[in-house]
Parts: C-alpha cells; structure tokens; sequence
C-alpha cells in the first residue's frame, strides 16, 4: 500500500473542492447559502473519500493489535494533535460548559458507533455490516425533525431510498444466503449511534468553536475506549514503527481533521445531505479495494455503487433540475414573460398562477 499515493489523491480531491466551489460562486443566481452548501457537501465529500480509502489500513493494523486497543491509541494520538492546535492558536482559554457539554454527548455517540462496528464484526460478515452501517441515511432524516426542525424534501426521500437499495446490492451477498444474528443487531446499534453523532454536529456546529468542541468529542471516546481496553482486552507490545505510522495516521488524518472538518461545515448542509453524501463510503471502499488489493467488485455491486452515486445526485441536483424544467415549460405557455427574469422566477414558484 502506498500512503504517498493516498496523499496525492487527497490534494487532488482539495483541488476538486476548490473548484467545486468558485464554479458555484460563477454560476450560481441563488444566495451565498447555496455557495456555502454546495463547498460544505464537496468538503464532506472529501472527508468520505479519506474514510472510505482507510479499509485497507484498518484491516492491516487490526493483524498486529485488537479493535479496543486500536480505537484507544487513534483517539489518544487525536486528543494530543488537537490540544497542539488549540495550544498554538491560543484557543483553549474559550473552553465553555456548554462546549463541554454537548462535545461529551458527541463523543459519546462517537465511541458507540465504532465499539458497536467494531464488536459486533465478530459475529457477523464485512458486507452486512457495511450495509447496516450505512443504514443511517435512513435514520438520520427521522431524527432531524425533532432535533433539528429539518423536514427533508421528496428529493432528500428518493435519494434515501436509491441510497440504501444501492447500499444492499454493493455491500450484501445475496448468493450465500442472508441470515440475522447477534452481530447483526450489534451494528445496527452502530448505525443508531452515527445517527444521533450526525444530527448532533449539525445541532451543535452552529456554536462553540469546532477544534476545542472536537478535542472534547475524542477525548471521552478516547476515554471510553482505553476503559474498554482495560475491561476487556489487554495492550499489545513491541508494534513496529509501520504499525504506529499507521495508527497516527488515523489518529490525526482520519480522525482529528475529520470531525474538525464536519463541526466546521456541516451547519451549512441539511443533516439528511451529509447522511447520503456518507452513503459513498463503501463505494470509494470498494474502488480503493480494487486499487490496492486487486479486489473484485460483480455487476451487481457496481449497480449498487451506480444507485449510491444516483441518490446523492437525485437530492443533490433534483430540485435545481425540477425548477429549471418548470420554469421553461413556463416560459413557453406564458411567452410575454420571457424577457422578464423576475416574473418567470415568479411563476415557475406558482405565485403568479
């Protein structure tokens, strides 16, 4: 495996963003909200694609140490490269209750969702708990509208729908049967505990500053899981320097960055758009899979991969699409509008009807 080129790829996806977003400053007639939603899904695009290219290095790390023991030093060498941040920027003295708070309650839900993975992929196969991972797109709406006051569109609710049938056909192998057990159920509880962490950043990102409200989120996940390790597993020696570049790597890359990126940009995008857009990460799993380790992805997975991608767009794109169509058809029943752009905007939105 290459981390130099995983590095490489990253930049690429940075320019990706960029552009991304001065072609929306370029095209966009709308207000700098759509500007601000359309870099903060790119972003967390980004974030995505560095979670789903980390499938290989967990799976070789985990050769050499175990699931708790893991966790414990990734959030450990997190909470060290976020308190040097906070140290040089001379942001640590801000620290409030109410950052303490709501980073704990995160935190919390973050340790759940990667114990609950974590254990309950002892009892069950890689494809079923991917999908039932990714069974938070279907959740996360839900919980939106008592949390956040969020009612996703019927674009958010067909993107859901295509998101977890392509999740299914990509992460299920509906040739060896399909059963349920306790390992299932397990990570399902992983699901649920990455729903309430995402409808919770997009709560609690609108105050508090994002790197001293994610220091708090690691540390007591880094916390729970040393506990953990304590309760249940015992640490391992003499792990060579290859090992711990790779867990510092996810310690700082995957993890640090990751949820300082997401407290920063997710109060710009509705929570259901960062589920779905989160929905990509078994897609950019499998093609670093293919890339890395010359896996093999059936017809049937790139279909689900296809559907992922098409869910996404449809939320994404579906309304811009559906007023623009509208307000041609529009044009061509009501012609003496078409020189006015404020009348034809006025009539595609059925005020004027």
């Amino acid at each position: 495996m290459s981390y130099l080129s995983l590095l490489a790829l990253y930049f690429n996806a940075d320019f990706v963003i960029r552009y991304n977003y001065h072609m929306a400053a370029l095209h966009s007639s709308e207000s700098p909200n759509v500007k601000r939603q359309v870099l903060a899904d790119s972003t967390l695009v980004f974030i995505t694609l560095i979670w789903g290219s980390t499938f290989v290095l967990v799976k070789d790390v985990l050769d050499h140490v175990s699931p708790m023991v893991l966790l414990a030093a990734r959030f450990a060498i997190g909470v060290v490269a976020l308190a040097l941040v906070l140290l040089v920027l001379r942001r640590w003295r801000g620290l409030t209750m109410r950052e303490l708070a709501w980073g704990s309650v995160v935190g919390v839900a973050l340790w759940g969702g990667y114990a609950f993975q974590t254990v309950g992929m002892q009892w069950t196969t890689a494809s079923n708990a991917g999908f039932l991972t990714g069974m938070s797109v279907a959740l996360v709406p839900i919980l939106g509208i008592p949390v956040l006051r969020q009612v996703p569109g019927r674009w958010a609710w067909i993107g859901v729908v295509l998101a977890i049938v392509g999740l299914a056909m990509l992460s299920l192998r509906f040739d060896e049967g399909l059963s349920v057990n306790i390992g299932d159920v397990l990570v399902l509880g992983c699901a649920v505990a990455f729903t309430f962490q995402i409808v919770l950043i997009s709560y609690v990102a609108h105050f508090g500053d994002p790197i001293r409200m994610t220091l708090v989120q690691v540390l007591v996940a880094g916390v729970l899981s040393a506990a953990s390790v304590a309760l249940f597993e015992r640490p391992v020696p003499g792990l060579t320097a290859e090992v711990w570049a790779g867990i510092a790597f996810l310690g700082i890359v995957v993890t640090a960055m990751t949820i300082v990126v997401m407290m920063t940009v997710q109060r710009f995008t509705p929570a259901a758009h960062a589920a779905l857009i989160f929905t990509l990460e078994p897609v950019f799993a499998a093609i670093f899979g293919i890339w890395l380790q010359g896996d093999r992805l059936t017809a049937i997975g790139w279909t689900g991969a296809a559907l992922i991608l098409s869910g996404m767009l449809v939320a994404e794109l579906g309304p811009y699409v559906w007023n623009y169509l509208a307000a041609r058809r529009l044009r061509l029943t009501y012609p003496r509008y078409a020189g006015n752009t404020k009348e034809s905007s006025g009539l595609a939105d059925g005020r004027k009807l």
